[in-house]
């Protein structure tokens, strides 16, 4: 069905400011993710685990406006393939330009840029698993088929015209199956086939602290549009919730995790605060809008012991080198905060109900989220490693992936500047 025309009385100028500001909020979340993830790897891989990030910018963005928008919001009907996928109505952005996108009050573009923010950093997420020994033009391809074959369809289920998760009742506000589910278990599988590090040095630690605080500051910061933006009003209240329990959330998560740190390990650290206030954002993300800010308190203090616990779980059984816990905050979170939806939602949530229908939607959903991300990455990686070369060779892993890939390094080598002296003899020279 073709959108309306864009005509003043069809804008609502509140939304579109706001919306477009959530846009660039958004957008600033993948270079935080790329501070968080930078400084956590050796610092000879610093540079190539930013780049993962900062390359999603170009490349999703890409796939987004060509095919990725389309497929995913395209209206293809309520039954068939119009369950699981869109159409090519808006292929490079067609029909949207100076359209509004429904009776939402948005310019289609508008619409369609703030969504293309969520692709660029569901994929971006991925690179958590495969950092340090994956190649880069290996992972730039994969980022590509990512897009368009498994998020863009799954945006369509939950989100999309006669999507099945969404047409089922299951709630997902701002992307905990979408964004997180997606992208923290396409990681674990993703880097189960592509196999460990060889050379790992967990005793060093961090090799950046502060740059792990600025990102996760950052994606904190970008989070509010991401949660608060995706209400696409400003006008019924839904927004005003979804930023004010991001908020509370996050600090519930981070001061848990901390407290759990400080309990099991003796100290609470930088990096465990940064990390527990994420947890606590990739929980409260499905359920912004639906819960109460106090209800959101619990949301964050039960999501922080569950992806502390699955962190630690995975460290410790070694199955899958999940290198900087993707799945065990993204996928984890996203599936934590997929259920705790179901419990704490105002309208059908089990505490208010006393009905497990909308619990068992949302772990319905949640669960498809998992197989069809799991099962679609699973083919695409297969496929790329009998055709291609996945991983870096093993002495470019040992010696660092900065100066092999891109001939650049965090540190920057020595300069030799002219002494004083020098300087003032060819300034004499020249008189």
């Amino acid at each position: 069905m073709a959108n309306p025309a864009l005509t003043d009385d069809a804008v609502s100028p509140g939304a579109v400011a706001w919306v477009l500001t959530s846009t660039a909020f958004v957008f600033l979340m993948t270079a935080g993710l790329g501070f968080f993830y930078g400084g956590l790897v050796r610092d000879t891989n610093i540079i190539n685990t930013m780049m993962m990030s900062v390359v999603s910018m170009g490349i999703v963005t890409l796939t987004w406006m060509v095919f990725g928008f389309s497929w995913a919001f395209g209206d293809n009907g309520s039954t068939g393939f119009g369950m699981f996928i869109g159409n090519f109505d808006y292929s490079l952005w067609m029909g949207l330009d100076m359209k509004m996108w429904g009776d939402s009050g948005l310019p289609g573009l508008v619409f369609a840029a703030f969504q293309m923010t969520f692709a660029i950093i569901s994929s971006a997420i991925i690179s958590g698993s495969l950092v340090e020994r994956m190649r880069f033009s290996a992972y730039c391809i994969m980022l590509a088929l990512w897009s368009l074959l498994i998020y863009a369809p799954l945006c369509h289920w939950v989100w999309g015209p006669g999507g099945w998760i969404g047409e089922m009742g299951a709630l997902d506000f701002a992307g905990g199956t979408v964004v997180h589910i997606s992208s923290g278990v396409s990681g674990l599988v993703a880097g189960g086939i592509l196999g460990p590090r060889r050379h790992v040095e967990k005793d060093l630690g961090p090799a950046n602290v502060p740059f792990v605080i600025l990102g996760g500051c950052l994606l904190w910061f970008g989070w509010l549009g991401f949660n608060g933006g995706s209400a696409l009003s400003v006008t019924d209240g839904v927004a005003a919730r979804a930023v004010a329990t991001t908020f509370v959330a996050s600090a519930s998560s981070m001061l848990t995790w901390l407290a759990f740190e400080r309990v099991l390990k003796g100290k609470a650290t930088s990096v465990g605060a940064s990390v527990g206030a994420v947890a606590g954002l990739v929980c409260i993300t499905p359920a912004a809008g639906f819960v109460t800010p106090g209800w959101s308190i619990a949301i964050g203090a039960l999501g922080a012991p569950w992806c502390f616990a699955t962190v630690e779980l995975m460290n410790r059984i070694n199955l899958v080198d999940d290198t900087l816990d993707a799945f065990g905050l993204h996928g984890s979170g996203g599936i934590a905060g997929a259920i705790l939806t179901g419990i704490f939602a105002v309208e059908d949530g089990l505490i208010y109900s006393g009905s497990f229908e909308l619990l068992g939607k949302q772990i319905a959903g949640a669960m498809a989220g998992v197989a069809f991300s799991a099962v679609g990455t699973a083919i695409i990686v297969g496929v790329m490693k009998l055709l291609l070369k996945l991983r870096i060779p093993e002495d470019q892993e040992a010696g660092g992936v900065d100066q092999h890939t891109h001939g650049e390094s965090y540190h920057s080598p020595v300069k030799q500047y002219p002494k004083a002296s020098d300087m003032s003899e060819q300034t004499s020279d020249t008189v």
